[in-house]
């Protein structure tokens, strides 16, 4: 699974499992203990995790979601060192921490709100998503390299 396979409805809370697309919407499972089954329709605002981003003040204007989760794993390993009810400096110190060049004036303390219940709700359902997979690209990389010579060897005799 990774955050392309994952939604969020407007209005509902809680993240959602894409499970396929139908003739009216696409069918969504909530990731809760639940299970329940939703069809979200046309009329639905559904957005899917992976094109979701948090602003910034750096040049590209925007850090994707995706990075971010994987930034707040790698340093806090699902301890995050919040009161059970923060409040909002604590939480505008915490995004501050997590990403730098957060433009304050444009995430609001309730996108925040929502960052850490999904965060949360992933580390639980789904923590294969959390981890970086940059690591695992380079290996793949050198299985072709190793290849190529052996098929041009082929090819000369």
């Amino acid at each position: 699974m990774n955050f392309k396979d994952l939604a969020t409805v407007a209005g509902k809370p809680g993240l959602f499992k894409v499970l396929k697309p139908s003739r009216t919407g696409v069918i969504l499972e909530s990731m809760d203990a639940k299970k329940t089954k939703l069809v979200a329709g046309m009329s639905q605002r559904v957005s899917i995790l992976s094109d979701i981003s948090i602003y910034t003040l750096t040049e590209e204007g925007a850090e994707p979601l995706e990075s971010v989760m994987q930034k707040i794993e790698a340093e806090f390993q699902g301890d995050l060192g919040l009161d059970a009810n923060p409040d909002d400096t604590e939480l505008r110190a915490f995004m501050k921490h997590i990403l730098p060049a957060v433009d304050e004036s444009r995430v609001y303390t309730s996108d925040i709100k929502k960052l850490i219940t999904w965060y949360k709700l992933l580390r639980v359902q789904a923590p294969e998503v959390l981890e970086k997979v940059g690591e695992e690209k380079p290996e793949e990389a050198e299985v072709p390299k190793e290849k190529e010579p052996d098929a041009d060897k082929k090819s000369d005799k």
